[in-house]
């Protein structure tokens, strides 16, 4: 699951650094969708890393941890 979430991460990284860079590229060439590629960029900024931290939950959620069945007030008791 480590292995999992360590993709996801870079994954994310890639993301964000391929939407700046496009952005960087098409304001140097005058190009009429910078603006919205920046808008873009923006929102990605804010929602590429809430997601993956949503996965990161969701991840944490569905793995079934043997370990706490052994505290007590668990399953156990």
């Amino acid at each position: 699951m480590k292995q999992i979430r360590q993709i996801l991460a870079i994954l994310g990284i890639v993301v964000l650094v391929a939407m700046y860079t496009s952005t960087l590229v098409f304001a140097f060439l005058d190009h009429s969708a910078s603006l919205g590629l920046l808008k873009a960029s923006i929102a990605c900024t804010i929602f590429v890393p809430v997601l993956l931290y949503g996965f990161t939950l969701f991840s944490r959620l569905l793995r079934h941890d043997d370990k706490d069945s052994d505290h007590p007030g668990g399953p156990s008791d």
